[in-house]
């Protein structure tokens, strides 16, 4: 699983478990095959006798900047015909085929709920839109000081397929607070508030989560699965599954709203990471914030920091 190419990587050492996403040049965003290949990584870890406990972490200044768009918006305008050239839409939105397909998505970031070792995610940089989906499915999460969190597809084309994790990690009214504005929240406001763990120097950020998974690697791994089991079991009656399949459902009405459409269009017509700043900039973070003209992740110093993200997704 760690020949050259692949959007994932798995490594083994002792008893934990890394899996790690490498598509550093393009932020880590989320493709069909890094979906399957996180899902295929996970199932790995889950069967292995020898893992206890589950590290996710990711190479380059990001550690998820969402879907990858490109292909995302392209797809549905090929779907729905929304970039036909007359403006007609070639046929009507197939919504059962939409949420197949949004599962497919979710149920694999679930992956790191149900996966019965306990999971451990390190964040550097941009975790934002798809990227929250995908790591607030982890049992902790340290970020280093310079991550940056939020949705901001809530603002137009989204709705996270993970609500329940920002309710049960931040609160009813502080979850609400976020999702509808889709504000970027630092790292240390993310500890401050419940949504992660911890935060930490940009430097430490592998130390410390290496440090910290085996530490618990060292408990008996039948202690971490049921210790994990019985925490899951509380967090899932009180409603994970009826708030995801809401959320599964209206992702797809968000991106097929008039705005949807028309935020699909804007990008057809002038390139994705115009339509995303222009969607940004009236609330000035993300790319379009000054945050923007420094780097999320300090870079070492013999490299240049790149560019601003192709846009949160």
């Amino acid at each position: 699983m760690a020949e050259g190419g692949r959007a994932v990587r798995v490594e083994h050492d002792g008893g934990v478990c890394s899996i790690v996403l490498c598509r550093a040049e393009a932020y880590n965003t989320i493709t069909p095959a890094l979906r399957s290949q996180l899902a295929a990584a996970i199932d790995h870890a889950d069967a292995d006798p020898e893992t206890r406990v589950v590290l996710l972490r990711a190479e380059g200044p990001a550690f998820c900047a969402g879907y990858g768009l490109d292909w995302a918006t392209a797809a549905q305008a090929e779907e729905d015909g929304s970039g036909d050239e007359d403006g007609e839409r070639a046929r009507v939105w197939d919504s059962a085929a939409d949420l197949r397909m949004i599962s497919r998505f979710a149920d694999a970031f679930m992956k790191l709920w149900y996966c019965s070792k306990p999971v451990l995610a390190a964040v550097q940089g941009w975790c934002i839109a798809g990227g929250t989906d995908l790591v607030l499915c982890a049992d902790l999460i340290v970020a280093g000081e310079g991550a940056s969190f939020g949705y901001p597809p809530a603002r137009v084309w989204g709705v996270p397929t993970a609500p329940w994790m920002w309710v049960a990690r931040l609160g009813l009214e502080r979850a609400k607070r976020y999702l509808l504005t889709g504000d970027e929240i630092t790292a240390a406001e993310a500890a401050r508030l419940g949504l992660i763990l911890e935060v930490v120097p940009d430097a430490e950020l592998g130390e410390r989560t290496r440090a910290l998974a085996e530490r618990m690697a060292r408990l008996p791994a039948n202690q971490l699965q049921m210790v994990k089991s019985v925490c899951n079991a509380a967090a899932e009656d009180m409603g994970l599954q009826s708030s995801r399949r809401l959320a599964l459902v209206f992702d797809g009405v968000a991106r097929h709203t008039q705005e949807g459409l028309d935020f699909v269009t804007r990008s057809r017509e002038v390139g994705i990471r115009q339509a995303v700043r222009e969607r940004d900039a009236p609330f000035g973070d993300y790319g379009s914030g000054p945050r923007a003209r420094t780097p999320p992740t300090p870079a070492p110093p013999e490299r240049p920091h790149p560019p601003p993200p192709p846009g949160p997704g």
